[in-house]
């Protein structure tokens, strides 16, 4: 069998998340936090107080992985955990008012990254890729 990184779905969309990575890394350190958080922080300013495992099944990462972003976030004021008064084994996860100040910002941010990186492709073809890109996430996550 013939591999061609260059055909690979898989290579190429890995290749351009660390290019996006890289270009939001760049934007967003000014504001004092790393990429890694990004997605936390995104699905936090839309519900915080939630739990690690609420947490888990919007962002597809590692138990392990989330956990240690968790105690930087929480070292370096962004998040703090209360007891869940419902399960105490459970913490719930919430913003800091520093971490909500840092919300338009960060959309600013990745807003102006992903406007300059699609920028080669018109409006229709935009749309079709992130639906594109919408239906194979979908796709992998009922897997």
């Amino acid at each position: 069998m013939d591999f061609k990184k260059d055909d690979s779905a898989g290579y190429l969309i890995n290749h351009m998340a660390r290019l996006f990575a890289r270009e939001l890394q760049h934007q967003i350190a000014p504001l004092g936090i790393v990429v890694g958080q990004f997605p936390i922080l995104l699905e936090l300013w839309l519900k915080d107080g939630v739990t690690q495992k609420d947490l888990l099944g919007k962002i597809d990462v590692e138990q392990a992985t989330l956990a240690n972003t968790l105690n930087r976030m929480e070292r370096d004021g962004l998040i703090k955990r209360t007891k869940n008064p419902a399960d105490a084994r459970a913490q719930l996860i919430w913003l800091t008012e520093r971490a909500r100040a840092l919300r338009e910002g960060a959309y600013e941010s990745a807003q102006k990254v992903n406007t300059e990186a699609l920028q080669v492709l018109n409006e229709s073809e935009r749309t079709q890729f992130i639906n594109s890109m919408r239906l194979v996430i979908n796709s992998m996550r009922s897997d």
